[in-house]
């Protein structure tokens, strides 16, 4: 009996000192993201910390549900148009004009998943990718999108009517703040009951059924809550750059946004923003150098060497290297 408790209680404060460790993590990268600005082009933070929050999204179904996406680019694109078409055509704020976006995006999330949600595997990536072409498409020849030029010159306006988010200092806490309250969102999500049964459902479908949990639903409520967190992502991005473009809905967009996850780590909370920080930053250093011309070949020879070496990610393999070594 007391060999229990003394295990229980070694158990309990290993929780705990890992609970501190990733406390102090937290805090530290707060700092360092609040401080960012005065040091680093705001423009390209922004841009950062959009593709971070959008490679989160995409996580999400990916590495807790097991589900590979290859149309989340439509997410992106739709609230990104949405955003961008209200703030040029209505006198409304930029708050209004991302949260319409987001809507947007879930509602189309929700018409993808129960389309797509009973297949598995490959069937369901490429559902999901036929999906995606569909709207991308229909962005291509409709009106409101501006088609190939895509939507430009979309203003930023005032937050809440008092924020000036053409100061671009301003525009970044308010993009930081927007990321972080994604990045939390999918935390608290993780680490809850439902998050346990996305784990169970990746690792072992049929068990999670007779145990008698519906799996299609608890797999269509991630899928609605990644889509509306990509969503997020593509209104905010919109508001940073002031334009819309139809670069968004690409499948190449789908697959940019899978090789960020993979390189970062998949199932693991840092590894979608690493991973977009990494690839965001190669493809701008090797685009001002005389290798401009081979960003798309380089990103596809990482891809492969990722997905055959470093399977875990750069963030997965660092967090087997500490268990291994420092447990």
């Amino acid at each position: 009996m007391a060999t229990t408790e003394t295990k229980m209680t070694a158990a309990q404060a290993s929780k705990q000192a890992e609970n501190r460790r990733r406390y102090l993590l937290y805090a530290v990268l707060l700092a360092l993201a609040l401080v960012a600005p005065l040091v680093a082009y705001p423009v390209f933070l922004m841009k950062i910390l959009c593709f971070a929050l959008f490679a989160c999204a995409f996580n999400l179904l990916l590495g807790y549900a097991g589900l590979l996406s290859f149309g989340h680019a439509a997410f992106l694109a739709t609230g990104g148009y949405m955003t961008g078409f209200l703030l040029s055509n209505y006198s409304i704020t930029p708050e209004v004009g991302i949260i319409t976006g987001t809507l947007a995006a879930t509602v189309l999330g929700t018409f993808f998943g129960i389309l797509s949600i009973r297949r598995q595997g490959i069937y369901f990536a490429m559902i999901t990718l036929a999906l995606a072409q569909m709207i991308f498409f229909m962005y291509l020849q409709a009106d409101f999108t501006g088609g190939e030029d895509g939507l430009q010159g979309v203003p930023r306006g005032h937050l809440f009517g008092i924020f000036d988010l053409s100061n671009n200092l301003i525009m970044y806490y308010f993009v930081l703040a927007v990321f972080l309250f994604g990045f939390l969102l999918i935390q608290r999500t993780v680490h809850s009951p439902f998050g346990q049964v996305l784990k169970a459902i990746r690792e072992n479908e049929p068990r999670a059924i007779s145990l008698g949990y519906n799996t299609d639903i608890y797999k269509l409520v991630a899928f609605v809550l990644s889509a509306a967190l990509a969503g997020l992502a593509g209104s905010t991005k919109t508001v940073v750059f002031q334009l819309a473009s139809l670069g968004d809905a690409h499948w190449h967009m789908s697959g940019e946004i899978i090789l960020m996850t993979l390189v970062g780590g998949v199932g693991t909370l840092f590894g979608p923003v690493l991973g977009a920080t990494f690839v965001l930053t190669l493809e701008h250093q090797l685009s001002q150098s005389f290798l401009g011309d081979w960003v798309d070949v380089i990103l596809g020879v990482i891809f492969v060497v990722v997905v055959l070496t470093f399977r875990a990610g750069i963030v997965g393999e660092i967090q087997k290297f500490m268990k291994k070594n420092f447990k």
